[in-house]
């Protein structure tokens, strides 16, 4: 089959690699129909490669048909049609009943510190085949797969594999009352939905990002926009807009990829000059992420308010104006999207007739697979008005 694999640091290649197949007697092997690319498969195209191999096959936004069913799974049957949610959790362990499906103990990475397994992203998470291929061996399949209807395009489901349940739950994690204002730094993917969950639940939603494309796509649906080249700073600019108060809630859909922290962005490429085994070990130990977009979202939060965390941090030494946060009195949530813990109620959502979040126009860009080296670049460098990529293997 094909398959989008990482081969070193900047480059992703199409092979050929041998087919996934039933491993366990609770897989299924899907054919998969669309998959998409992700902000943080760029984070594995740099700087996380330290925990890369050569041949790790990426990707975890699948959706596909079923092919394959291993004896003991009861609830699929080939040609059913299932989206995989990107984290890898049994559904049944003390941590996926409490709806923790990030952190399930069946796949929890002990070795490396870390919660459940991830498709298609590196040896921290498992190094488990990814979903950017043309079959795709999935585990837990009674309970992990989303089965969906036949007929509707793949773009009516595909994003329940990550972007909607990552966006919902910042949003849940948000906690904004009726009526209040929520403010999303970061207009990629993960924010321009974000944006949508809030404006749908009837919130005043104000998006921060300078990439015009991409706040167009949010004005365009009814959202305020801050252009932060335009402006002194995003505090500044949101009080002005908020009675001199600030945001009820703000969601850092950037991480640790943010423009404007030269001081980590010169520490993360002097990293990469050094051998791998050190490189690991410096970025499990001492490294540091870029945090502007994180420092802006503490600057224009308001006293008792909430900060919710999507973007993805990868450094265990970040630095944080801890005075400011607790003098604030903010409230902080974050970590990975418990896919199952959502799915169900995004599900019921998108089989309404009208498309009201707009997933079925979402996507920017649809390509093969083969294009995928290319679309890789483009999208690190925000090129070509592309925010949002779905492949077709």
């Amino acid at each position: 089959m094909k398959a989008v694999t990482w081969q070193g640091k900047l480059d992703m290649q199409v092979v050929e690699v041998p087919d996934a197949k039933i491993e366990e007697r609770t897989d299924v092997v899907i054919e998969v129909t669309s998959t998409g690319l992700c902000g943080s498969d760029l984070h594995l195209y740099d700087p996380l490669t330290p925990f890369m191999t050569p041949g790790d096959i990426v990707g975890h936004e699948p959706m596909g048909i079923v092919r394959d069913v291993g004896s003991a799974v009861t609830t699929l049957s080939a040609g059913d049609r299932v989206v995989v949610p990107f984290n890898i959790s049994c559904g049944t362990c003390w941590m996926c009943s409490r709806g923790l499906h990030s952190q399930c103990e069946t796949t929890q990475n002990r070795d490396t510190g870390t919660g459940a397994s991830l498709f298609g992203y590196s040896k921290l998470y498992g190094r488990v085949p990814g979903g950017q291929a043309e079959l795709l061996r999935v585990p837990f399949a009674d309970t992990l797969p989303i089965k969906v209807d036949h007929g509707p395009p793949d773009d009516r489901f595909l994003f329940l594999s990550d972007v909607l349940p990552t966006a919902w739950q910042a949003v849940e994690y948000a906690d904004v009352e009726d009526g209040g204002t929520l403010l999303v730094v970061g207009a990629g993917p993960i924010g321009d939905m974000a944006a949508r969950i809030g404006m749908h639940r009837g919130l005043r939603v104000i998006v921060v990002d300078s990439v015009r494309e991409r706040l167009a796509r949010v004005h365009g649906r009814g959202g305020e926009t801050i252009d932060f080249t335009e402006v002194d700073g995003v505090g500044d600019a949101v009080r002005d807009l908020t009675d001199g108060r600030g945001a009820d809630a703000v969601i850092d859909a950037v991480g640790m990829e943010a423009h404007g922290s030269p001081v980590a962005e010169t520490a993360q490429k002097a990293l990469g000059l050094l051998p791998k085994k050190v490189q690991e070990k410096v970025m499990l130990n001492v490294g540091a992420d870029r945090l502007a977009a994180l420092l802006s979202a503490i600057d224009a939060v308001r006293r008792g308010g909430t900060i919710s965390i999507s973007g993805v941090y990868g450094a265990p030494t970040d630095p944080l104006p801890m005075f400011e946060l607790f003098d604030k009195q903010v409230q902080i949530r974050m970590g990975q999207a418990n896919v199952r813990r959502w799915s169900d109620d995004i599900l019921d959502l998108l089989q309404e007739e009208e498309d009201h979040l707009g997933v079925e126009s979402f996507a920017t860009h649809h390509l093969p697979l083969d294009d995928a080296p290319e679309a890789y670049k483009k999208f690190r460098d925000k090129d070509d008005g592309m925010v949002k990529v779905v492949f077709r293997p």
